[in-house]
């Protein structure tokens, strides 16, 4: 088997690699950002402005709009009903085919797309503007346009913008009538859902715009770092008979209903388009700036057209710059994305003028110039922890050696453990994003385990080296009964199964940014080579490998450190940071559910994680149980919590200093990447040659310092749980085999769900694995606190404590909105409370299993002590 793993470690390592170093030559215009590509032609020839543009079940609809015959300076605008549908046959293959007829004529409507159907707000004709609303989805089979309307709006609108949010479409500015003066600084919203389940919605009006009244405006939903938002740019306005183009930008928070101004474009621009791109930029892909408005009745036929060029706004660093220049520019024609481009559909490219022209515009994603020097790094990093569960191999001659390393390990190897173990690429590579998008709040949560390693070492430590357990889920049974044991390690072996999913698929989602490796060859590495160390060398294994990888991380952020602030300049990297609040660490407010997390949420949510993985989690236990002596064993835990320490000021700082970078260098960053790949994506870029490689490893290391760490510790709990002891295995050498084999069937079922968990819309991976840990982590921390403070619990109450606290976490995850960070917290408290009010409906406990309770801890000490002292003969020193 040994040799197996070893082959198999060293081919798809060769094989990936190889794999990835075909984009290593790849030419790219360092400023080209946006690709431009021609689509057909609208069918009809004049092209229309203010159309109807939107994707319904993988169809482009383009309908209505109004152009001039020409010539068209000699002829009266007129208004359409045509409905042309964009059939895509192929990745290259597209044919229009008409669609039918719209109820009326109708141009320069309020357009969104939402679930597969085509919102349509408002809009006006030669002689009136309307106030209706309606959704429009195309069924190819019936090649047939279906309408279905929708209550009506507050105020006829045309020329004003839709964007949706969640189920809710918004609403905002416009004019009420044909003249600009009748512009508006409105804001209203519909319930969507409320519509497509038989409800009759109604419109609310929400704060208007503080920027005052416009129309031709932009708006774009996009999401600033805590919630999705919404962003008001531009338009035009009368002022004193004059018309007024504008430049400012409002962003509109739904979830607290309040307007901020936010940082204004670089130039004018009205009666553009703008779209959401990635997890934080906003494309301007037209706009017109107003600088030749008075002159087109004397310029006709002369009239240059509007200002080529694209701009980004970054709704996190809120900075613009200017991304590239535009094939044409094309106003008045909303944008909506299909697949993954973003279509502009005719419009109007000078006064009176319209194209035909469709584009599909495709943001660029750059690949990684990864580079011989660092492969070599890699590489070299890779097979070394191969190396290290090859030489470990050797000690490994019982299952006690295989899980507990025969109980002679450094003390600081193991403190190292539990500290790689607890922060994991989450750390490298989530946390720094996470204090990019906000602020140092979640930084309170790390500075917890300092205080909770204080119950670790002086009530988990004793209990569990006096029990002289394998297993964590041996008190249960001893507290208990054996069907709690096994509730608590069956809970545990499914967290940790998703825990090593969660940590493969998000690490491989940003280490695909860094590397030109897919996110599936980066798991498939990570799971791969983790499962071969881990395998053959056991715990011993695991922790020196842990011990090598806690040095890697630091190396490598502290080079990334110094690298970032040694490109801005510390004052500037300081005065940043201050003057955007990046730096805060509390927020004063009392709601569970606000994503901006308060002072009491963080640390009443910090203090649950922290005495769930220090008491209930066997992968942190069972450190406990790799050192000679107790004292040892609280050195390890201390290591960990000093350790903690820096890195939180480590890693936050780097997510400040990239926040400080991004700021300074808008240019720089892609619109293609979601917020976690913002470190690695640095990583890829801006590192040096061979620094990177190092960096990258570091992401590596973290990440399969958390799956081996899981892959020894399911085989631990169900070998120790389920099969010793019961009859399916008869000796010590087959117990060894069978944890062997365990180990490497946890570690392929999880980088099988780990690909199976590749999902780049994910906001946040440190949110979501959050919610992962409070889901499992909550209940199991439950029971073990129930065992250790309540004399009375027995194992009727604490089976009822369990399963009502497991119905629990599932209903506060589905159906409510309280922040991932309390899941842990509300767990425990509820398997606690129900627990103990279950108790008392079955018999007392036996009182032999009070003695396992904390209240008796001191009396486990004394006579510990007593029985050592008995066993020392006359005459000699103790």
């Amino acid at each position: 088997m040994h040799r197996l793993l070893v082959k198999l470690s060293l081919f798809v390592t060769g094989l990936l690699l190889m794999a990835g170093s075909y984009g290593i030559a790849e030419e790219q215009d360092p400023n080209a950002w946006l690709q431009w590509r021609a689509l057909p032609d609208l069918p009809d020839s004049l092209g229309v402005a203010g159309p109807i543009v939107g994707v319904s079940h993988d169809c482009l609809i383009v309908a209505g709009g109004a152009n001039f015959p020409r010539p068209v300076w000699d002829n009266a605008k007129q208004w359409h009903d045509s409905v042309h549908i964009l059939i895509r046959d192929g990745e290259q293959q597209f044919t229009w085919k008409e669609g039918g007829k719209l109820p009326v004529p109708v141009a320069y409507t309020a357009v969104a797309t939402w679930s597969e159907r085509v919102v349509v707000l408002g809009g006006n004709d030669a002689e009136q503007v309307f106030d209706t609303a309606m959704l429009l989805e195309y069924a190819e089979k019936e090649s047939k346009l279906q309408v279905t309307e929708l209550p009506r709006l507050p105020s006829t609108c045309v020329y004003g913008q839709a964007a949706v949010v969640g189920d809710k479409v918004y609403l905002s500015g416009g004019q009420a009538g044909q003249e600009l003066s009748t512009a508006m600084d409105k804001l209203w919203s519909l319930d969507l859902g409320e519509a497509t389940d038989g409800k009759v919605p109604v419109w609310n009006e929400l704060p208007p715009c503080p920027g005052g009244v416009r129309a031709f405006h932009l708006m774009v939903a996009q999401h600033n770092g805590y919630d999705q938002c919404l962003y008001v740019i531009g338009g035009r306005r009368e002022v004193d008979g004059k018309v007024v183009f504008l430049s400012d930008n409002w962003e509109f928070n739904p979830r607290t209903n309040t307007w901020r101004e936010r940082q204004a474009a670089p130039q004018p621009t009205a009666a553009g388009t703008a779209v959401s791109s990635g997890q934080s930029h906003v494309l301007v892909l037209s706009g017109a700036d107003g600088s030749l408005f008075d002159q087109a009745d004397d310029l006709r036929d002369n009239h240059p057209g509007f200002p080529k060029r694209a701009y980004a706004y970054h709704t996190i660093t809120d900075s613009w710059e200017q991304f590239g220049d535009l094939p044409q520019n094309q106003v008045t024609t909303p944008a909506v994305k299909w697949g993954d481009a973003f279509i502009v559909a005719s419009g109007e490219i000078r006064p009176r003028v319209r194209t035909p022209a469709v584009w599909a515009v495709t943001p660029i994603q750059r690949s990684a110039n990864f580079g011989p020097l660092n492969y070599f790094v890699l590489i070299s990093y890779l097979l070394a922890m191969v190396g290290v569960g090859l030489y470990c191999n050797r000690n490994n001659k019982n299952t006690d050696d295989y899980f507990r390393g025969g109980k002679q390990l450094p003390w600081w190897a193991a403190g190292c453990s539990i500290f790689a173990t607890m922060l994991s690429s989450l750390t490298f590579t989530g946390i720094p994003s996470k204090a990019f998008a906000q602020d140092w709040v979640y930084a309170v949560g790390n500075f917890m385990i300092p205080v909770v390693a204080i119950l670790a070492v002086y009530l988990a430590l004793p209990f569990y080296r006096m029990l002289d357990v394998t297993s964590a889920y041996e008190y249960l049974e001893l507290r208990f009964n054996r069907s709690v044991r096994k509730f608590g390690s069956l809970s545990f072996t499914l967290f940790h199964l998703f825990r090593m999913a969660v940590v493969m698929s998000l690490t491989g989602l940003a280490l695909a940014i860094a590397t030109p490796l897919t996110p599936t060859q980066c798991v498939l590495l990570m799971g791969v080579l983790s499962i071969a160390y881990c395998t053959i060398g056991g715990i011993e294994a695991v922790i020196w490998t842990d011990t090598i990888q806690t040095c890697v991380l630091f190396g490598g952020a502290l080079l990334a450190l110094a690298l970032l602030v040694g490109d801005t300049g510390l004052e500037t990297f300081t005065t940043t940071a201050v003057a955007d609040e990046k730096l805060q660490l509390a927020n004063f407010d009392w709601s569970p559910t606000s994503t901006q997390l308060a002072l009491w949420v963080v640390i009443v949510g910090a203090i649950g994680q922290n005495v769930s993985s220090y008491t209930a989690d066997q992968a942190v236990v069972q450190r406990y149980l790799t050192t000679p002596t107790d004292q040892l064993a609280a050195r390890s835990i201390w290591t960990n919590a000093v350790l903690t320490i820096p890195a939180t000021l480590l890693f936050f700082g780097i997510g400040t200093a990239l926040y400080a970078f991004y700021k300074v260098h808008p240019e720089r960053l892609s619109p293609t990447i979601s917020t976690d790949q913002v470190f690695p994506y640095f990583i890829a870029s801006e590192m040096p040659i061979g620094i990177s490689g190092l960096v990258v490893a570091g992401i590596f290391a973290a990440a399969q310092s958390t799956v081996s760490t899981s892959m020894n510790s399911i085989a631990t709990t169900i070998v120790t749980d389920f099969l010793q002891g019961r009859g399916q295995v008869d000796e010590e050498r087959s117990y060894l085999g069978a944890a062997r084999w365990i180990t490497f069937s946890t570690g392929v079922i999880g980088t099988l769900v780990a690909l199976m968990f590749v999902d780049p819309q994910i906001k946040s991976l440190f949110d979501t694995f959050l919610q992962v840990i409070g889901l499992f982590m909550g209940v199991l921390g439950g029971l073990f606190a129930l065992g250790f403070v309540s004399k009375r619990a027995n194992g009727f109450g604490a089976m009822c404590g369990a399963l009502v606290g497991a119905a629990t976490m599932f209903a506060v995850w589905r159906y409510t909105a309280i922040n991932g960070y309390l899941y842990t917290t509300i767990g425990i408290l509820t398997c606690m409370v129900v627990g103990w009010v279950a108790s008392f409906l079955a018999p007392s406990p036996d009182p032999d299993t009070k003695r396992l309770t904390l209240y008796a801890l001191a009396g486990m000490r004394s006579t510990q002590r007593n029985a050592v002292q008995s066993t020392v003969p006359a005459g000699t020193s103790s």
